[in-house]
């Protein structure tokens, strides 16, 4: 049998945004083929980040929640306390991964992790992401660079949900969004985890290993 290759997991706790993704720049540029695969686990201070393509007008009213313009794909969405953030920092062309695979591999990790809970999750044609009925439980944006990926993955668990009332969520207006506690799952990111990690690993043949999180690159 052929042995997995490993994925290193790192939980940074709350952490600002600007700091971590401009980390994930520097891991990126730095890495070579032997760099192992990461996933960055963070909680975020509260956020609005805007996409390469966003649109001022998506913005409603942002109140005193910053706004930064970022470098991944997509519009704009939130981050803030309650929600995970999964960044997988991969190497795509040792894993012979696309952007649609990829893309793909992260919405069924949620939508397998949601199933733990009984909750019933799906894509909607044309809107990436994860969804329970009409309300949006998970978004993502990704970059690739250098044929490696950063930026991820947001899933909503146990967070106020009221910020998203400024904007127009990944450029929809009045689109709903939800969260894990109020689908009837748990309220933690650490019962989030134990089931998300393995199945993100998995879903691109890799093995995760924990490691200790030792401050930003």
């Amino acid at each position: 049998m052929t042995e997995l290759r490993e994925l290193i997991v790192r939980d940074l706790g709350r952490q600002p945004y600007e700091p971590v993704w401009r980390a994930m720049q520097r891991f990126t540029d730095a890495r070579d083929g032997s760099t192992a695969d990461e996933l960055w686990l963070v909680e975020h201070e509260p956020v609005f980040t805007q996409g390469q393509a966003g649109k001022a007008e998506h913005v409603l009213g942002a109140g005193a929640i910053p706004v930064v313009q970022i470098d991944r794909g997509g519009q704009v969405t939130y981050h803030g306390p309650g929600q995970r953030v999964a960044y997988p920092l991969l190497d795509l062309r040792r894993l012979r991964l696309g952007a649609r695979a990829l893309v793909d591999g992260l919405e069924q990790a949620v939508i397998d992790t949601l199933t733990a809970w009984d909750i019933q999750a799906a894509r909607q044609p044309g809107a990436p992401g994860v969804f329970v009925g009409p309300a949006k439980i998970m978004a993502l944006g990704l970059r690739i660079r250098r044929g490696c990926s950063y930026h991820g993955l947001a899933f909503n668990i146990a967070m106020d949900l009221a910020p998203y009332a400024g904007i127009n969520p990944c450029g929809f207006q009045g689109l709903a969004m939800t969260s894990v506690l109020d689908c009837g799952g748990p309220g933690t990111l650490a019962a989030v985890d134990a089931e998300l990690v393995p199945r993100l690993a998995a879903q691109f043949g890799l093995a995760p290993r924990f490691q200790p999180f030792s401050g930003l690159p």
